[in-house]
């Protein structure tokens, strides 16, 4: 196979254009249509439906592409290694995400960052649940959560500060609590899977085990449930921040830092040569956030 065929293969999988395809490479109408050929013929298989309108993949042509794009991945890689020629990050890069997270800080950069790459698509799916990377196929796992396989590794996007906030609502019905200790006299908000509260203090870390008479399993359910006066919850700031600049939570138990050892990581396949895709995401959310990351800024 030919890297040539197998890049202009790709481009016509994300135009959908073989002429518009070959124009970015380069290439006249016929040669691209030519290169395809040989790369079908060298294969054995077809892989593209030509109409006078469009073309569009087959189903061998599906299940080909992530092949091709890794392929020319592993080429820029070997180029990187010794420093040789230029190459833009392209394919299709496979992220997964904490469905909080991802709806409110990484969906709304996606739109920059195709920008900023045109060669790259993203495919993103968010879940809460710790997904196996290799079986899924991703190429980046946005994670909050201590990274416990050698066989990956985490680069720091950003810092996760959690708080503990009510309602102005609550508050005024309720009271507020002045100790961790006091939290066991209110009704608390807690993410499940969360049993313990711990507090530093000077005579070691506090665990609080909350009143908690509602339990869910999301962040932004559980933020909400606290806006609406359900009681007192931990809140991460990257989810909070609107709320709280906006008077509908207050954090309480200022005095009382959280112990808290989680932050927001890229997490991927360990390789001597990170593929440039994966580089291209990672730099680009850690600008984006930046050292003091937005959600954090007063």
């Amino acid at each position: 196979m030919n890297n040539d065929h197998l890049q202009l293969f790709v481009r016509v999988a994300s135009t959908q254009n073989i002429s518009l395809a070959g124009s970015e490479l380069g290439l006249s109408p016929p040669v691209a249509s030519m290169h395809l050929n040989k790369l079908e013929e060298s294969l054995g298989v077809k892989l593209i439906h030509r109409t006078t309108r469009k073309v569009s993949l087959t189903e061998e042509g599906r299940e080909f592409l992530p092949h091709a794009e890794e392929v020319l991945s592993a080429v820029d890689r070997a180029k990187a290694s010794v420093g040789a020629g230029s190459f833009t990050p392209r394919g299709t890069i496979r992220v997964t995400a904490p469905s909080s997270f991802g709806r409110m800080h990484i969906v709304p950069a996606l739109k920059g960052f195709v920008s900023e790459y045109p060669h790259l698509k993203v495919d993103l799916r968010q879940s809460d649940n710790i997904v196996d990377m290799v079986e899924g196929g991703f190429d980046i796992a946005i994670r909050n959560a201590a990274l416990n396989d050698s066989s990956l590794v985490a680069r720091k996007l950003a810092s996760d500060t959690r708080i503990i906030c009510a309602s102005p609502d609550y508050i005024k019905q309720f009271g507020e609590p002045k100790t961790p200790q006091e939290l066991q006299q209110h009704s608390c908000i807690n993410l499940i899977g969360i049993e313990h509260w711990e507090f530093e203090s000077d005579d070691g870390i506090q665990r609080i085990k909350p009143n908690s008479t509602i339990r869910i399993d999301n962040g932004e359910s559980t933020r909400d449930a606290c806006v609406d006066g359900a009681g007192i919850t931990i809140s991460s700031i990257w989810c909070c921040d609107k709320e709280l600049r906006e008077g509908k939570l207050v954090q309480v138990l200022k005095d009382y830092k959280l112990v808290n050892n989680s932050a927001i990581w890229a997490v991927y396949p360990s390789s001597r040569l990170i593929a440039p895709k994966v580089r291209a995401f990672i730099d680009y959310f850690v600008k984006r956030f930046g050292d003091t990351p937005y959600w954090e800024r007063s």
